[in-house]
């Protein structure tokens, strides 16, 4: 009985794992590379930094995240709505804070490839990027 229950635990964990790569394996010409994962001292809290590329033309489809998000653009265009307000494009050198929760999208409206840092102030153990509905 207890070995079907650790079996089963981990197909859910395993299961879970490739839901997750399956998103992020959707979003074509997105490319992410995690960069850092760090519990901070607020419990139940964690930073989690991620280098984000784009190929020209590439869209990260609306989704939101179980905290915070601060966005600093480290080259090319990027055209971000929250919430479904308009659009606003911000280029190399820009920052924007999207709040916990906020329903986004961006896309690479420059001729070349554009990048982003992003860095999550969330909660530990939720998944970082909830697709919306």
């Amino acid at each position: 009985m207890k070995s079907t229950r650790i079996m089963a635990a981990a197909l859910l964990i395993l299961g879970s794992g490739l839901t997750l790569h399956a998103a992020r394996a959707q979003q074509v010409g997105i490319h992410r590379t995690d960069l850092l994962q760090h519990d901070l001292g607020v419990p139940g809290r964690e930073a989690v930094q991620v280098r984000v590329d784009f190929d020209p033309g590439a869209v990260a489809a609306g989704h939101s995240h179980p905290g915070e998000e601060i966005a600093y653009v480290l080259e090319g265009s990027l055209e971000y709505q929250l919430d479904g307000k308009a659009p606003v494009t911000f280029k190399a050198g820009d920052a924007l804070f999207i709040p916990a929760g906020t329903v986004h999208s961006a896309k690479n409206v420059g001729s070349g490839k554009a990048s982003e840092l992003a860095t999550y102030v969330v909660r530990k153990g939720a998944p970082l990027v909830v697709p919306a509905r």
